[in-house]
């Protein structure tokens, strides 16, 4: 089987609740920052959301980014690591019914899950724990999977565990072999600060479509204007795609600057919109669009998942709605 996209990262299942600013400072978590935690921590912040209601799927950065190309039609697969656990196979259930091929087996252990709680300002608060996720390493790819990829998609989060780490890399290895491109997303801004040079070598190495928000551009160059954080990136990679929120985004390709606009849409959760941006450029680069057509798909995406709860989204774009972007 072909796939447009193999994607690489963690297996978390998002679990999800709206409240108040003042809960959020009651339990103590700096909001807007997502925070490794152990399961009882979880447990305990779970049992103060009492009577808020709660939503679940299948989540993960780079797995939102595989099920929004599922959702748009694409073909995808997935490398990450889950426990034959209620979680786990609830997971893997959620991400299969999409149409999403996953074979990494079911090992012991707790999976991963990430408490996200969601503000009125639609600012997310994550409180994360990997559980078996964080042991995702090489022995889990597929290379004849990757090798029947347009992309392998890489997240940035794997760099914070050694055998995660490995995983990344072997996986960029293994598409490089096979002449498939390699699309990295940053991540997070705090992965900066660990990782900058790392980064920094993989963008000039062989990463070919970097994702990125402003302020990760802005930590990666040190500079301030958005142009300019694009450009000084486009000078390392061949594709740049920066997010720059209610202000839209930048594509940058071939030295030329494509310029995306936002969506207008009245905000209710932040969840996912990268994550959602990265799915809509992918399957347009892997399904015929050009990188303007791409980038407005991904625009619309990103704007309708903003405005519901959770990354994934609730109304989906139909095949026709998804077809009109090769006419713009």
């Amino acid at each position: 089987m072909k796939f447009d996209v193999y994607g690489v990262g963690n297996a978390i299942t998002d679990i999800q609740a709206r409240i108040s600013d003042e809960l959020l400072e009651k339990i103590g978590f700096t909001k807007g920052v997502m925070t490794l935690v152990e399961s009882e921590k979880q447990g305990h912040v779970l049992a103060s959301l009492e009577g808020h209601p709660v939503n679940r799927c299948a989540g993960g950065s780079a797995s939102n980014t595989i099920a929004g190309i599922a959702d748009f039609g694409g073909t995808a697969a997935y490398a990450g690591k889950l426990a034959d656990d209620e979680i786990g196979r609830f997971w893997l259930s959620d991400m299969q019914a999409l149409g999403v091929t996953v074979d990494t087996p079911l090992g012991t252990g707790v999976s991963g899950t990430s408490v996200i709680l969601i503000t009125e300002d639609a600012q997310r608060t994550m409180l994360t724990h990997l559980g078996i996720s964080a042991t995702l390493g090489p022995e889990d790819l597929s290379e004849e999977q990757i090798a029947a990829s347009q992309y392998v998609y890489v997240e940035g989060y794997l760099f914070t565990g050694e055998s995660t780490r490995a995983a990344a890399y072997r996986a960029i290895e293994l598409a490089k072999k096979h002449n498939v491109k390699v699309a990295f997303t940053v991540s997070d801004p705090f992965l900066i600060h660990l990782f900058r040079d790392e980064f920094l070598k993989l963008i000039a190495g062989p990463v070919d479509l970097l994702f990125c928000n402003l302020e990760e551009a802005r930590s990666l160059t040190g500079k301030t204007e958005p142009v300019d954080c694009a450009q000084q990136l486009h000078h390392l990679a061949a594709d740049v795609a920066l997010t720059l929120g209610g202000d839209g985004s930048l594509i940058l390709r071939d030295n030329q600057v494509i310029p995306i606009e936002a969506t207008p849409v009245r905000p209710i959760d932040t969840t996912g919109a990268g994550d959602m941006y990265a799915a809509g450029i992918l399957y347009g680069l892997t399904n015929g669009l050009s990188y303007r057509q791409a980038g407005h798909l991904a625009s619309q995406a990103a704007g309708r998942v903003v405005s519901q709860l959770g990354a994934r989204l609730s109304r989906k774009f139909t095949p026709q709605e998804v077809a009109r972007f090769a006419s713009l």
